[in-house]
């Protein structure tokens, strides 16, 4: 592939795509402004069109490949929630646009507060962060809120299992906690005995998904639960794998007070490419108080109009079809004077939340069931059949939650096979990699979701390429150590990449 400046040539151009040149430049400081012409590449629309068409061919997508990557969601979404999140009357809104100019999109802000509320099992919900990262600082800022308001100030710990996401350490020390691990057993529970003996007066909570990125359901978090709050901690989940649970069971049930969950991985926002992203929190009644802020309450007739109402809302509720008699409003520090605060400028990525929204009215509660149901099938059908193929699973004798781990420990040993060539190789299959060796407890491995959306023939396809690999690791090794050899771009050294990354285009001199 050229680079656009390879096409360049001297004199050639666009120039109906110019804009207007200014006549009058002196309001640009001296010092401002350019002594020469920038270094431009000099070619023709159509070229210009070409090469940056051919540009967005090269690249994976859901629209395009099967996208597997583990701990992800790299899922399909509906062009419907975002069609429905783009009318006039949503985007055309001002961020500043009074309360009683936004009554239509305050209800859809609340109505989505409730589904949360009722899907998770919590007592309510704030959509304020703007990411899964900042949700997870969210809830434990709320964790910590809670211990300083009681006066225990004692505890500076938070646990985190040794197969969690990264940012939960990342996030618990942001707070000024000291992040102490617990291990996993064999099996990929939490190890109970060592949670027991690390649990204390300092422990102030514990930060764990369910299922976690070893792909299997924690058998015995309610006696988790009663460990931690024993203790005087609090439990947080990371709803990262929220989809694997959708419908099914639900986190407050399960014991924990605060969850973030990825609006943009499991209610219909394209995930990746750092953002857009939505974080929102729901919390149990002790955290309630602390909630960021803002959150949309309601009032009617027979309600408190001034302060609203963070209440829920039973489905039958009558008043569901009597619009004109409610109102929505922002509650704020005066409502909840002990809330963390504010986490983004306004309430939260409106964007992302209205496809959110859209997206749960779709599915409604049978098809959230659908979601969990088909999100297991997908990883239990594939990786039985990779099994079947030879692929070592890392937990054999559990059941896959929405994603699995093969470990290639066996492999690299005999054949020198790793996940990177495996990985690589997939790309020539048309196919991106899974998540490769995370979590780092798993030697070699492959951490694989296909996802609530793929069909029965894309899974099919993809064992055919991972057959084909395995068959290759026993006959052409040289074949995977050098793939890919179909990409413009072979196999890079990643610790040169890293350590002399270079982006820049440089004219020959």
């Amino acid at each position: 592939m050229e680079l656009i400046f390879e096409l360049s040539s001297p004199g050639r151009g666009a120039a109906a795509q110019h804009p207007p040149v200014a006549a009058d430049l002196s309001a640009i400081p001296e010092a401002l402004r350019r002594k020469e012409p920038p270094r431009l590449p000099e070619v023709s629309e159509l070229q210009a069109v070409r090469h940056y068409t051919r540009l967005s061919r090269l690249n994976f997508s859901i629209d395009t490949q099967f996208y597997p990557l583990g701990s992800c969601t790299m899922k399909y979404n509906p062009r419907a929630c975002n069609k429905l999140a783009m009318l006039p009357e949503f985007l055309g809104r001002h961020p500043l646009a009074p309360e009683s100019h936004s009554q239509g999109y305050l209800a859809c802000l609340y109505e989505l507060q409730e589904m949360l509320r009722d899907v998770t099992g919590m007592a309510a919900v704030s959509l304020t962060p703007m990411a899964g990262a900042q949700g997870e600082f969210a809830g434990v800022a709320m964790i910590r809120a809670y211990h300083h308001a009681r006066g225990d100030t004692a505890r500076r710990e938070i646990l985190v299992p040794d197969a969690a996401h990264g940012t939960n350490p990342a996030t618990a020390t942001m707070l000024g906690y000291v992040a102490r691990e617990i291990p996993t057993d064999a099996q990929g529970d939490v190890d109970i005995e060592k949670l027991k003996a690390a649990v204390g007066p300092q422990t102030a909570g514990i930060m764990l998904t369910n299922p976690s990125t070893l792909g299997v359901f924690e058998r015995r978090i309610k006696e988790i639960a009663g460990i931690v709050h024993t203790a005087g901690g609090l439990l947080y989940y990371d709803g990262a794998n929220l989809n694997a649970i959708l419908g099914k069971v639900r986190p407050g049930d399960m014991g924990f007070d605060v969850i973030h969950m990825n609006l943009h991985k499991t209610f219909s926002t394209p995930h990746g490419g750092g953002g857009p992203g939505a974080g929102a929190v729901g919390v149990s009644e002790r955290l309630r108080p602390f909630m960021p802020i803002p959150v949309v309450g309601v009032a009617d007739g027979r309600e408190n109009r001034e302060k609203g109402d963070l209440g829920s809302l039973a489905s039958n509720d009558s008043r569901f079809s009597t619009p004109d008699s409610r109102s929505y409003r922002w509650l704020d520090e005066n409502d909840l004077p002990q809330s963390i605060g504010r986490l983004s400028a306004f309430m939260g990525n409106a964007g992302v939340l209205m496809r959110a929204y859209v997206y749960a009215r779709l599915l409604g509660r049978e098809g959230m069931h659908r979601v969990a149901e088909f999100a297991a099938l997908n990883a239990n059908y594939l990786s039985a059949r990779l099994k079947a193929v030879g692929f070592d699973l890392a937990y054999p004798t559990r059941r896959a939650s929405h994603e699995f781990i093969i470990t290639l420990k066996k492999q690299k040993q005999e054949l020198d096979l790793t996940a990177t060539d495996v990985a690589k190789r997939l790309l020539d299959h048309g196919y991106h990699a899974p998540t490769v060796y995370f979590p780092l407890l798993v030697p070699e491995c492959l951490l694989i979701e296909p996802t609530e959306t793929e069909d029965l023939q894309t899974l099919d396809a993809f064992v055919d390429a991972m057959t084909s690999i395995w068959n290759e690791a026993r006959s052409d090794m040289p074949k995977l150590k050098g793939a890919p050899w179909t990409l413009p771009v072979r196999r890079l050294d990643d610790v040169r990449c890293a350590r002399q990354l270079d982006l820049r285009w440089q004219p020959a001199p």
